[in-house]
């Protein structure tokens, strides 16, 4: 069988252990990834056995850069040129109390490996390496598990933390596994209520942007009972939609498409990949209120403003990352805007164009776009281009507008040369002045430049500093 090649720094420091006494073992992550054929993550799992956690310490710190933020749980982080290794002494777990810190724990260096891994949660990640002696210590069969994709829990220690149950729906996806039908059973029991927001999300986010295929996750989630603590996405099941625009059939099946299809656009920059999978996954939560059956059509009207309600709803019970919230909500939104304006495109105007771009990224609302194009036009036979996304952003790059939103020519240190003092009034002359700028009616700072001056008293117009007088503020008021 073939061995991992682990970095040289690592396996000094493994030689290091074995010359105090001790042993080390790769485990998790790593060794299930080689496994697999899949590409190792840069931070690894190391276990060491047979010697003293200060002692442990003494040796890394000489080593390089260490960190003791998971020592009481007998864990040391150590950053070594662009990787991170966690070393950790095997330990007994008891539940003491709620939530993931409600542990007792007590570090026991003369532990059998056996022992060690069935705290771990499922028998793929209860597999060692030990690259001294070049050999696999697979206690729980886990090869045999990895060999016939199957998730299965190694022992009753699974429930006592329910975050568990989250890896079954990330694993399930990623690497495309069916859950054994016993752990199924066991996960369906447990509750994710004690389990803090930063947590969930981590795992939402390795659904979402390490999954080829999001989609089987969220099937697995539904099977395991995960949805019940996220009421927004489980009413999706069932939502009736008109068959001839969705051939796909309900929500929920068009949502799963439309994450398949969003995963196949990603950038591979994560900030900008996980709004895309986020919006993708909320694009259509408006639905459930506001379905109706009108005129021999299934219909929702509004759910653009439903949707982007309950995509905070959502997105409040994983993250409290407000500004992410927001932009996957003005997203929602305006999810089904791109082609609307192709439809009508002989009537748009550049306005229409700078007023969208005002709230929110085109670019960013294409590839929403066309992965919710895609979700519905999938299996019907017909292509999976995308005119109204391709006609928009050409609309948009001819606007310079595709990245960003439109810029004002006008601004503050601009009317106060002009004689005007800071206050309530520039505030709204600026904002007056932009709105024609959108509307095409100014081209330039000098256009805008003259449009104040014709707005404004002629002693104003001189450079003369002062407050606008009540006059200005009337014509201000009434004369755009």
């Amino acid at each position: 069988m073939l061995q991992p090649k682990l970095p040289t720094e690592l396996t000094l420091l493994m030689q290091e252990i074995r010359d105090l006494g001790g042993q080390s073992f790769l485990v998790g992550g790593a060794v299930r990834d080689f496994l697999l054929n899949q590409k190792i993550q840069k931070d690894m799992d190391v276990e060491v056995f047979g010697i003293r956690l200060p002692d442990l310490e003494n040796l890394l710190a000489k080593a390089g850069k260490l960190s003791k933020v998971g020592k009481s749980f007998g864990v040391l982080k150590l950053k070594l040129t662009d990787r991170e290794y966690d070393f950790s002494l095997p330990r007994q777990e008891w539940k003491i109390g709620p939530g993931h810190h409600g542990f007792k724990v007590r570090s026991l260096t003369q532990m059998a490996y056996p022992s060690a891994a069935s705290r771990r949660d499922f028998t793929i990640n209860s597999i060692a390496y030990d690259p001294l002696n070049h050999q696999f210590l697979d206690p729980f069969q886990g090869k045999r598990d990895l060999e016939r994709k199957i998730l299965r829990h190694i022992g009753s220690s699974f429930s006592e933390d329910p975050l568990r149950v989250l890896r079954a729906m990330q694993f399930s996806a990623r690497f495309e596994f069916r859950v054994a039908p016993e752990t199924t059973r066991l996960c369906r029991t447990l509750e994710l209520d004690e389990l803090p927001k930063e947590r969930i999300f981590e795992e939402f986010k390795k659904l979402l942007l390490l999954s080829e295929k999001p989609s089987r996750g969220l099937e697995t989630a539904r099977e395991l009972g995960i949805l019940k603590a996220f009421p927004e996405i489980n009413h999706l099941a069932g939502i009736p939609q008109d068959p001839k625009c969705h051939p796909e059939g309900d929500v929920w099946n068009h949502t799963l498409r439309v994450l398949d299809a969003a995963a196949k656009i990603k950038t591979g920059f994560d900030a900008k990949d996980l709004e895309l999978m986020l919006a993708a996954l909320c694009h259509d939560l408006g639905r459930e209120p506001t379905t109706r059956y009108i005129h021999n059509r299934w219909r929702s009207h509004a759910q653009h403003e439903s949707g982007y309600i309950r995509t905070e709803s959502f997105l409040k019970r994983i993250t409290e990352e407000s500004k992410l919230i927001r932009n996957i909500q003005l997203l929602v939104r305006d999810h089904l805007r791109p082609q609307q304006l192709y439809n009508d495109r002989e009537s748009i105007r550049s306005s229409d164009i700078l007023r969208l771009a005002l709230r929110v990224s085109i670019r960013d609302l294409v590839r929403l776009a066309h992965a919710d194009y895609q979700g519905k036009m999938s299996i019907s036979g017909k292509p999976n281009n995308f005119p109204a996304g391709e006609w928009l952003l050409d609309q948009a790059r001819r606007l310079s507008v595709q990245d960003k939103p439109p810029q004002p020519f006008l601004k503050g240190r601009h009317l106060i040369e002009m004689g005007i003092k800071p206050g309530p009034e520039i505030g709204k002359l600026l904002k007056q002045a932009f709105d024609v700028q959108i509307n095409g009616e100014i081209r330039s700072l000098n256009e805008a430049v003259k449009w104040v001056e014709s707005k404004l008293p002629h002693q104003t117009k001189t450079g003369k500093k002062g407050n606008l007088d009540a006059e200005t503020k009337n014509l201000l008021i009434t004369n755009v």
